[in-house]
């Protein structure tokens, strides 16, 4: 029997989605949402509508039957943190997805739309999430933030870090649970991960506050100075986002465009200036991972859409090949990740767990 799937991720500013038979991926899409369009949507969730309207009309435009999918798999949100796998939406998931522990994000939307569109199919259809952001591998140790007000949270790329490794592993004939790798995630966040035998024991917080700075956040800050900032009259929602948003590079050249930014950095010093500064924060992070796993790396991994730009991978290895071979895989493969883990459980391969 072949199983059809329909995987939902949507993004601050689009949706995708893809319906796949089995492995093969039959018909994909990217929903780009305007600022008009999200203006009048105060929070995230109220976008709820909005977006699971638009997935089902391109779908009917499509001529793909909703009804027709064994399986929706939408990609997890910030809810608590959770060990890594694939997870059906109960009434618990759900209400931790609309009411988020963590804070706002569009991906709180995959799960909940998942949810909404398996209840109107019915015939035994269910909702999952698997491997969202808040996977939470980490050691003790790395909890420490130096002071006990504050602890150190996993937020991270784990659907995209977990795949390419496994990915990884699957090429050169060994397991995940046997390597010892590092995996930068590099795209609107950047996420540097220390995967030890199958466990990501130490990752930045790629959110709102730690490891490089990236297109549009601005990672860590000297914290002086930012105290200094928080207290000098200027509203916290201006100063969060500053941190997330319109921080980093559109804060130093106006622009996230970093295929821009790349061809401008040719000619213009100030632009190669901001985009090798970038890339010597991931290679300084991947340096850090390094010492997590001792020295003993398998293997560097350079993934998402920023992988795509030549300038940024041969930066990058041209600093951290002296710990272990790099290997560069450009773009996401969410979409394909999402299915996956759905397909395994519709074919009993796995088991589904309980938030």
């Amino acid at each position: 029997m072949s199983f059809k799937i329909l995987t939902i991720n949507p993004g601050s500013t689009s949706t995708k989605i893809a319906v796949f038979e089995d492995e093969k991926e039959i018909w994909s899409t990217t929903l780009r949402h305007t600022a008009e369009e999200l203006a009048p949507f105060s929070t995230v969730a109220s976008q709820f509508g909005f977006r699971k309207n638009i997935i089902l009309s391109e779908l009917k435009k499509t001529g793909i039957d909703a009804h027709s999918f064994h399986a929706i798999v939408g990609r997890g949100g910030l809810v608590k943190p959770i060990e890594s796998g694939i997870y059906e939406v109960n009434e618990a998931l759900a209400h931790d997805l609309e009411y988020p522990v963590m804070g706002e994000h569009a991906s709180n939307l995959g799960g909940l739309i998942a949810r909404d569109i398996a209840k109107e199919i019915g015939n035994g259809t269910k909702a999952y999430i698997a491997d969202p952001v808040v996977v939470d591998e980490l050691e003790p140790i790395a909890r420490l933030s130096g002071h006990p007000a504050i602890k150190r949270v996993s937020i991270f790329h784990a659907l995209n870090q977990k795949v390419i490794a496994r990915t990884y592993a699957k090429e050169i004939g060994k397991r995940y649970e046997d390597l010892n790798l590092i995996v930068a995630h590099m795209g609107g966040g950047i996420s540097v991960g220390a995967h030890r035998l199958g466990r990501v024991v130490d990752v930045n917080n790629a959110l709102d506050g730690e490891g490089p700075f990236s297109p549009e956040r601005s990672g860590s800050l000297p914290t002086g100075a930012l105290v200094e900032m928080c207290f000098s009259g200027k509203p916290k929602a201006e100063v969060k986002k500053m941190l997330k948003g319109e921080g980093g590079v559109v804060a130093y050249l106006g622009t996230n465009d970093l295929q821009l930014v790349e061809k401008k950095a040719e000619s213009d010093a100030e632009y190669a200036l901001i985009l090798d500064a970038m890339c010597y924060q991931i290679a300084k992070e991947i340096g850090a991972m390094a010492a997590v796993l001792k020295g003993k790396v398998d293997a560097i991994l350079l993934t998402g859409g920023i992988a795509y730009g030549k300038p940024v991978t041969n930066y990058i290895s041209d600093m951290v090949r002296f710990i272990a071979p790099v290997k560069v895989y450009p773009g996401e493969d969410e979409m394909r990740a999402l299915a996956m883990n759905g397909l395994m459980v519709l074919r009993g391969e796995a088991e589904a767990k309980t938030y």
